[in-house]
């Protein structure tokens, strides 16, 4: 059974990509935002990714499938990077997030509410009366 090379650092930037799951694209987008720092280059002039950038990328990508904001994360990261941080502080900022969610979730459930409301209105047959599009062109009793 052959054995396995062990990795090699520094990468390149496709390979940095491929190990935390993103794309190249958004590696640079995350460099542009400071979320990582200036990273080496060659002589050439590519980027070179340490093991320590490749765990930074991963770290970014789980908070993005969380549903974290970018100036989540920048805090998240620092936090992270930060040994004597506390922990306190990064609860507060899952708490936060957990009550976002809680309240985009009540208002997506709403908004299916009323869709099913009008689907149900709806006959679906070869009328031209709709619910539906009664109500979209309806005016908006919020506006002044």
């Amino acid at each position: 059974m052959p054995t396995r090379m062990p990795p090699r650092w520094p990468v390149s930037i496709g390979e940095a990509a491929r190990r935390a799951g993103v794309s190249a694209r958004m590696v640079r987008h995350y460099e542009a935002l400071g979320l990582l720092p200036p990273m080496h280059r060659t002589d050439g002039g590519y980027r070179q990714y340490a093991e320590s950038d490749v765990h930074a990328l991963r770290f970014i990508r789980r908070s993005r499938d969380l549903g974290f904001s970018m100036e989540e994360i920048a805090t998240l990261l620092g936090l992270w990077q930060d040994k004597g941080r506390a922990s306190s502080q990064v609860k507060a900022i899952a708490q936060r997030h957990i009550e976002a969610l809680a309240e985009r979730i009540a208002a997506m459930q709403a908004m299916q509410r009323t869709l099913k409301t009008l689907v149900h209105c709806c006959h679906g047959d070869d009328r031209p009366d709709c619910p539906i599009l009664d109500d979209l062109a309806a005016p908006d009793s919020t506006a002044p």
